[in-house]
């Protein structure tokens, strides 16, 4: 099994292969796509961080996911088929590469070794994407702030196989992307504290139960 650092590798490497794509750089604060009908693009992240981020009429935000080194992401992921716009926007510097969906059931002309190879890796980076966007569901469904918290932070020190976790997100984000009022949340976190449940340091938690 390939670690992450050589499935980067691998994808670094696309730009100069026979496959068809584009890469670009983003400075923090861009737009990286905007998920468009029909268009079938999908996008793998290559260094850096971004948001899929979602306005409603009233102009309430609402963080959909977070992408981050090798994450995968899309209109073919996500069908745009809602009246609110979705757009990626860079959290930090980035570089993306961009292709379309189509293209991965292309034969090659070159019958190249390298396409099967790409499709393969492609094939584990939308698992993996489905395996968050499965999580952050599974966050959703929880019916109060004090549960959609705790579990996000389970989720957090189950990945880091530590009690001590850092939140990735401002704290505002944070309630974007729990779907709640950030000042309820804020109660919530120091309720959280003064329970003995967490301490919280900045935006280093450390989890004190079972």
């Amino acid at each position: 099994m390939q670690s992450e650092e050589e499935i980067s590798n691998f994808l670094k490497s696309i730009e100069t292969r026979c496959f068809k794509t584009t890469k670009r750089s983003f400075f923090k604060g861009e737009t990286i796509t905007t998920y468009l009908e029909k268009r079938n693009q999908l996008c793998i992240l290559l260094t850096g961080e971004a948001d899929l981020i979602r306005y409603d009429f009233n102009g309430n935000k609402t963080i959909i996911g977070q992408f981050s080194n090798n994450s995968i992401f899309g209109e073919a992921l996500y069908p745009a088929n809602t009246n609110n716009e979705l757009f990626v926007l860079a959290k930090t510097n980035c570089d993306v590469l961009f292709f379309s969906y189509d293209n991965l059931w292309i034969k090659c002309k070159q019958n190249c070794s390298f396409h099967k190879e790409f499709s393969e890796q492609i094939n584990k980076l939308i698992i993996s994407q489905v395996v968050e966007l499965n999580t952050r569901i599974e966050l959703l469904t929880k019916k109060n702030i004090r549960d959609k918290l705790l579990s996000y932070f389970d989720i957090l020190s189950s990945k880091k196989l530590s009690k001590t976790i850092s939140i990735p997100f401002t704290f505002t984000d944070l309630a974007d992307y729990l779907s709640v009022d950030r000042s309820a949340m804020t109660r919530e976190l120091s309720h959280l504290i003064e329970e003995g449940f967490i301490e919280k340091k900045g935006k280093k938690i450390t989890l004190l139960y079972e």
